[in-house]
């Protein structure tokens, strides 16, 4: 009897501990499972989870059409031209180049109709076109997600500041956006062998490796002729989101005139009433205008806000435009190319392109000649003390002088390459 009872007591023993050790097991083998499912990540990408598609990538090849494209891949003409005209205000399938990326994501079962159509001008943006529903036909432009960062450089100047930056291996974005903070405040056409600058400045990265481009130049310090020059991006309207460049009291550095009609450029001949010109003999001719050469085709901007009030040709100034930017200033630029000029009447903003160079009229080489006039009289543009542009207001004032203390210590503090 005791044996039995021995027996019976182990078998029950044994038979619990199989069932706590399948429960145990059981228990591990579903969190594990459910651990696993968690690490799970979607394939999201443009907004959508494409593992719910088909998806095709290719890149636009030279003589590639939107039409062409989706005929290929199960649409038909009758539903592209319904795309295409629902989405035109929005999207020009026109503008599609060869050697850009798009991306076709189209239904996983046998019909494999396309539903989304994604091109990518750049590496940050893009355009989504959904007809995933014919009844909401839409194209919305958008950027990948991106992350910011802060970056500094210094640079001592060799020769010009656009050849110095590039020298230090900084993108042509930051060259422009900088020479675009001083275009009214330097006269980039004298800059001298040891001038110096510093910039704290914004790159975009996308997938954290991969740099998109500038975003913002937060701070700058640019020193020439052994004068410190201070520059502070601040916004006055919020609302508006109105950024603007001042030096540490608050003052703009924006003026009413750029310094050039050029982004970059050489000074070839200045305002000179007693000039000699080899064109003409060496006789003396008074030049009134200032010289900028660059190669043809360069773009040339109107240095002010006006109207064009001449948009002609003549057998000396070859083609060329004149602008009236109040009742006291305006200015000519000449020897433009005839095609793209600006034309007569329309009103132009301070920067926006006009015309580019030519070599049409009296001149010896591709160059613009900038003419400044003043009260009906033409001077010399580099000698006249120009209105400048508004301070920071005074209701922002204090927030200013706060937003620019860190700013202008780490300017301070950076060494120079």
């Amino acid at each position: 009897m005791k044996s039995f009872l021995k027996i019976l007591i182990a078998s029950v023993f044994i038979t619990l501990c199989f069932y706590f050790l399948f429960f145990l097991f059981s228990k591990i083998t579903s969190i594990s499972t459910d651990e696993k499912s968690t690490k799970i990540k979607e394939n999201i990408e443009y907004g959508l989870n494409l593992d719910n598609y088909s998806v095709l990538r290719d890149t636009i090849r030279f003589g590639d059409s939107f039409g062409e494209i989706l005929i290929d891949n199960n649409l038909t003409y009758p539903q592209i031209y319904k795309i295409v005209e629902k989405i035109k205000d929005s999207f020009d399938v026109r503008w599609l180049t060869a050697g850009k990326p798009y991306t076709i994501l189209s239904s996983k079962d046998s019909i494999a109709k396309p539903q989304y159509f994604i091109y990518q001008p750049n590496l940050l943006n893009y355009v989504l076109i959904d007809f995933s529903n014919f009844d909401s036909i839409r194209a919305v432009n958008k950027k990948k997600p991106f992350k910011i960062v802060k970056k500094s450089t210094s640079g001592i100047i060799n020769s010009s500041l656009s050849e110095t930056m590039d020298q230090n291996g900084l993108p042509w974005e930051l060259i422009n956006q900088l020479s675009d903070i001083y275009a009214w405040t330097v006269d980039f056409t004298r800059i001298k062998k040891g001038d110096r600058f510093k910039i704290i400045y914004n790159e975009r990265y996308i997938e954290d490796t991969i740099l998109v481009g500038i975003k913002s130049i937060d701070a700058a310090f640019f020193e020439h002729n052994n004068e410190e020059l201070y520059a502070f991006n601040f916004t006055t309207d919020s609302l508006k989101k109105t950024a603007e460049f001042y030096d540490e009291s608050g003052n703009s550095l924006q003026r009413t005139f750029l310094k050039s009609p050029l982004r970059f450029s050489n000074i070839s001949s200045r305002y000179n009433l007693k000039r000699r010109i080899a064109y003409y003999g060496n006789k003396v001719r008074p030049h009134k205008g200032t010289d900028f050469a660059a190669p043809t085709g360069t773009a040339i901007m109107a240095t002010a806000d006006g109207r064009v009030v001449k948009s002609s040709y003549t057998r000396g100034n070859g083609y060329y435009v004149k602008i009236q930017h109040n009742d006291r200033y305006s200015t000519q630029y000449l020897h433009m190319q005839k095609n793209g000029r600006i034309k007569q009447g329309k009103y132009v903003k301070q920067g926006e392109v006009i015309g580019r160079i030519g070599m049409t009229g009296n001149t010896s080489g591709p160059h613009v000649c900038y003419r400044f006039w003043k009260n009906g009289r033409q001077v010399d543009p580099f000698k006249q003390k120009l209105p400048p542009g508004k301070p920071v207001p005074k209701k922002l004032k204090s927030n200013f002088d706060n937003m620019i203390i860190p700013f202008k210590e780490s300017l301070d503090e950076i060494n120079y390459n």
